[in-house]
C-alpha cells in the first residue's frame, strides 16, 4: 500500500465502525484463502504462533458451558468448543466473515448460532454466558475497548472467564514488517494513535487500535475483572510460517501476542 494511504491518526467512532465492517466484509474471502488452512474449520488457535486451546486450556473445562466467541470471524473456535460439549455462540460485526462461518459449518457438519452485532452493544442479557473469549477479534478494532470490557463483564456470570488475545503491545514500536525492517524501533510505545489505512480521499478503510499493557490491565480492573495470567507465547521450533508481520525472525526475538486470562469475581 502507498505510504500516503497508511498513517496514524485519531478517527471517530462512526468512521472506525464503518471502515472495519467494510474491510472485513471485503477482505473475508482473501483472509480465509490465506489463513483458513492454518485456522482450520473446527479448531481453536489463539495466535499466529500456533498456540491451541486444546493444549493450554485457558478457558478451563468448557463442557456444558455457555460461551460467547466475540469477533468470531469464520467461527472455527466456536465450532471446536461445540465439539468439546460447550454451548457456544459466535458473534461478529462482518457479514462477510459470518458467511464463511456458515460455509465452514456446511463443510464440517458442526453448527453454532451466528450473530451479527457490535462488541460495544452485545445483544444479550446480563450474566448470559459462563465464558467469553476471542482470538484477535473485536478488541483491537473498537474505538472504546474499555467500554467493550464493561459489556463483556455485563454478559458474563460471576465466576466466569474472559480470555482474549491481541497483538502484543510492544509490537507497535516496530514497522509491520516480518523481515529485517521489522527489527528497528521507529514508533513510541506510548503513542496510542490508531494505525489507519485510508483511501485516496483520506477516508479510513481499516483502523486498528493500540493500547499499552498497562492500559489493558487498567481497562480490565476498571471493568471488575481479576487478572489470572498474561500469556506471551514463544515462537515454536519448526514453525516457519509467516502471517502478516509475524515471522520466525521476529518471533524468536520478542513476543507477538499477548493473551489476557481474567475472571469476573463472584462477589
Amino acid at each position: 500500500m502507498d505510504d500516503d494511504r497508511v498513517t496514524r491518526r485519531r478517527v471517530g467512532a462512526a468512521e472506525i465502525r464503518r471502515a472495519n465492517r467494510g474491510w472485513w466484509d471485503t477482505d473475508a474471502d482473501a483472509y480465509q484463502a490465506e489463513h483458513g488452512t492454518f485456522l482450520g474449520d473446527v479448531d481453536f488457535v489463539w495466535c499466529p504462533e500456533g498456540l491451541r486451546e486444546a493444549d493450554v486450556r485457558l478457558l478451563g473445562d468448557v463442557a456444558g458451558r455457555r460461551i460467547l466467541e466475540l469477533g468470531a470471524g469464520a467461527a472455527a473456535a466456536a465450532r471446536w468448543l461445540a465439539a468439546q460439549g460447550a454451548r457456544p455462540v459466535a458473534l461478529d460485526l462482518s457479514a462477510g466473515m459470518l458467511r464463511h462461518a456458515a460455509d465452514a459449518a456446511d463443510r464440517s457438519g458442526v453448527r453454532v448460532p451466528l450473530v451479527q452485532a457490535d462488541a460495544l452493544a452485545l445483544p444479550f442479557g446480563d450474566a448470559a454466558f459462563d465464558v467469553v473469549c476471542t482470538a484477535f477479534g473485536a478488541i483491537p478494532f473498537v474505538d472504546d475497548s474499555a467500554a467493550a470490557m464493561r459489556e463483556v463483564a455485563r454478559v458474563l456470570r460471576p465466576g466466569g472467564r474472559w480470555v482474549f488475545s491481541v497483538t502484543h503491545p510492544m509490537r507497535w514500536i516496530f514497522l509491520d514488517d516480518p523481515g529485517e525492517g521489522g527489527l528497528t524501533a521507529v514508533h513510541s510505545y506510548f503513542d496510542r494513535s490508531p494505525y489507519v489505512e485510508q483511501d485516496a480521499r483520506g477516508v479510513a478503510t481499516y483502523v486498528e487500535q493500540h493500547r499499552t499493557l498497562g492500559d489493558r490491565i487498567r481497562e480490565l480492573v476498571d471493568a471488575g475483572f481479576h487478572l489470572l495470567d498474561l500469556v506471551e507465547p514463544e515462537w515454536p521450533a519448526g514453525h516457519e510460517g509467516i502471517w502478516g508481520q509475524w515471522s520466525p525472525l521476529r518471533g524468536r526475538l520478542f513476543p507477538g501476542t499477548a493473551i489476557f486470562v481474567t475472571e469476573k469475581p463472584t462477589t
